[in-house]
Formats: structure tokens, C-alpha cells, sequence
């Protein structure tokens, strides 16, 4: 349920308050991107999947045979874990958590009122019974 525009004033400035009052405090509240994060993630895994080649590898060169196992596990989870955060990247049009991301364009601002609009019309029609 999207906020007022009276709501989102309000927000604004307490939001403008708390970062003159403290604003490391204000900076660490604010989350990052959850591309960025996920990305991250995904990178990671590419690396742990490294590892596992490398320990794979060194399992089969030397009569290690469980090292080779482990190396091939840590490849597995690694593959998993890429996919899955990989999956979790959200679309760059998605909405982004409070307080993080860039600010809506003038054109997605227009959008979003004349959607507000189209939805008030919409109320209004069911609620009077047509």
C-alpha cells in the first residue's frame, strides 16, 4: 500500500532531520542496493567454485581421494549458491528498499500519480456499485 503524499512529506523530513542530527548513524541505516549485494554474492561463489576446481584437482593429482570429494562438493554448493543469488538479483524497473537507491525520475513520479489516480477512480467505481 503506497503512502500519502502527506506520508511521504512527513518521511522526507524526518529522514532530512535524522541525517543533520547523525549522520553516520543516517548513512548506516541506509541500505545498499540489493544488485550490488547479490552480485556480490554471485561473485563469490564464482570463487568459491575456483576453489573447489583447485581442490578437486589436487584430490585427483595426489592419492587423496576425499580431498578430491571436498573439492567437488565445494563446487556443487558454490554452483548452487551462484544460482540462487543470481536468481535473487531484482529487475533494475523494481522498487528499492526504503531509504536506498536512487530517487524516482520526474517521469516515474508522473507515472506513479496518474497510476494513483487510475486506482481512486477504480475505489470510487466499486464503492459506489457499478
Amino acid at each position: 500500500m503506497p503512502l500519502s503524499e502527506h506520508e511521504q512529506r512527513l518521511l522526507e523530513q524526518m529522514e532530512r532531520a535524522l541525517y543533520a542530527e547523525d549522520p553516520k548513524f543516517a548513512s548506516s541505516l541506509r541500505g545498499s542496493d540489493l544488485r550490488v549485494l547479490h552480485r556480490r554474492r554471485v561473485v563469490k561463489a564464482a570463487a568459491g567454485f575456483l576453489v573447489g576446481i583447485g581442490l578437486l584437482l589436487a584430490g585427483v593429482i595426489t592419492p587423496l581421494i576425499p580431498l578430491g570429494v571436498f573439492g567437488a562438493v565445494v563446487m556443487i554448493a558454490s554452483a548452487l549458491f551462484a544460482v540462487h543469488s543470481w536468481r535473487q538479483i531484482p529487475s533494475p524497473g523494481a522498487v528499492p528498499a526504503a531509504g536506498s537507491g536512487p530517487r524516482p525520475t520526474r517521469r516515474q513520479q508522473g507515472s506513479r500519480r496518474f497510476m494513483d489516480r487510475v486506482e481512486e477512480r477504480w475505489n470510487r467505481r466499486r464503492e459506489d456499485g457499478r
